[in-house]
């Protein structure tokens, strides 16, 4: 297991590749929770995410002969990146596997740090199975992205940050993928603060909670989760013995619940993340642990590389959830004014119109019917209720898409 020594050597290697980050005090976050919380702004960290501190540590340690052979990672992104400009700072031939359905942005970054990329597999545990066979043919080191004590010491240069930008942290929020940035990081907090530390995962990708559960790494069959940064079936054998001594709890949040933490940090803190960094906040702003008011709580922003198609969707979902989007059909007399008529009560109630889909061809209505699809910004819960409230006094039957 690593230890404090283990990550206070690592900070001296990784700083020559990867930037100390902002810790910044989030008023709004503060308000909204009546906790004290600090945004350690990790998501500006050179190639947009943590990952650059583990494998520069892990690639600066490296044997020659290692060097002369070469690194192989496997990745969804965020490590590919780390992993290729580390190596390319260094001299170092690089191979990155990625997932086929990995983000463009990801996989194009990754290139334009100097690695050959292969895309193989579905997810992340299939790209590493590809990675291990280049290793094996050849001879190439695997890097891991997390269960690995030099990576975890230099993710860990991260708690190193926090304890001496807030000394006095009581809490600290990591998201948990394959477990090493938690490792990292908590190695730190509890060897240097009094604080706790709490991890979170999504719920479609939660494989470390039902782990300590029974007491051993419990692989899923699957994950399904918008935050692909965190999409591991199971966390690491290492950081699991990490995680047990050093971890006080860990707890799981939704896509939905991800995606507002997301659009609430761009719309209020003008601060983007992708979906691994905004989990933190999620879990905070949905109270899925306890802490009291005035407590100060630091979430670890671990990544900012989000696709931009991706981006989209999670902001529509974000919206949907605060009640500030909303996709209504109905069925519509088609006769002229029948629009124009649905359009004013959409005005008189301030409700702006982003699309309309008009149909008279659907099957499923009447001959002398048009069936009418309508994205809607509205201004929250409330008034969406009213809306919906008032055009059933109207006449409208009303199907909520969205």
């Amino acid at each position: 297991m690593i230890g404090l020594a283990d990550v206070t050597a690592a900070r001296a290697r990784v700083a020559e590749t990867a930037r100390e980050t902002p810790l910044e005090r989030s008023s709004t976050f503060s308000n909204r929770t009546g906790a004290d919380v600090r945004l350690k702004l990790e998501h500006l960290q050179r190639t947009g995410s943590f990952k650059i501190r583990g494998a520069t540590n892990r690639i600066a340690l490296l044997s020659e002969a290692e060097r002369e052979a070469g690194v192989v990672a496997a990745s969804a992104g965020n490590h590919a990146q780390g992993v290729a400009l580390a190596a390319t700072k260094i001299g170092v031939d690089s191979t990155i596997v990625m997932p086929e359905y990995a983000p463009i942005s990801k996989i194009d970054a990754t290139r334009s740090y100097g690695a050959t990329v292969e895309l193989h597999g579905v997810d992340y545990d299939a790209a590493a199975e590809r990675a291990h066979e280049i290793e094996r043919e050849e001879n190439r080191t695997f890097v891991h992205a997390f269960d690995d004590p030099s990576v975890m010491a230099g993710q860990g240069t991260i708690g190193l940050e926090i304890a001496e930008q807030c000394p006095e942290v009581d809490t600290v929020v990591v998201p948990i993928g394959g477990g090493g940035l938690i490792a990292g990081i908590s190695t730190a907090i509890t060897e240097l603060t009094d604080a706790r530390v709490i991890g979170v995962q999504a719920e479609g990708a939660a494989s470390a909670a039902r782990s300590l559960e029974i007491g051993r790494v419990v692989e899923r069959e699957s994950v399904d989760t918008i935050a692909d940064g965190i999409a591991t079936r199971k966390i690491g054998e290492s950081t699991f013995e990490v995680i047990k001594a050093r971890v006080d709890e860990v707890v799981t949040v939704t896509d939905p619940e991800i995606a507002n933490a997301l659009t609430s940090l761009l719309e209020r803190s003008k601060t983007l993340v992708e979906g691994a960094g905004a989990v933190p906040l999620a879990a905070v702003l949905e109270r899925r642990f306890e802490y009291d008011d005035g407590e100060t709580i630091v979430l670890a922003l671990c990544g900012g590389n989000i696709d931009l198609n991706v981006l989209t969707t999670v902001i529509t979902r974000g919206l949907v959830e605060r009640g500030r989007f909303l996709r209504i059909k109905t069925v519509l007399k088609d006769r002229p004014g029948a629009l124009e008529e649905l359009v004013e009560l959409l005005t008189e109630y301030r409700t702006n119109i982003h699309a309309i889909e008009h149909d008279r061809a659907s099957k499923d209505i009447a001959m002398n019917a048009a069936e009418v699809e309508l994205d809607l910004e509205t201004r929250g819960h409330e008034h969406v209720a009213e809306l919906l409230g008032e055009l059933e006094d109207r006449g409208y039957e009303v199907e909520v898409v969205s």
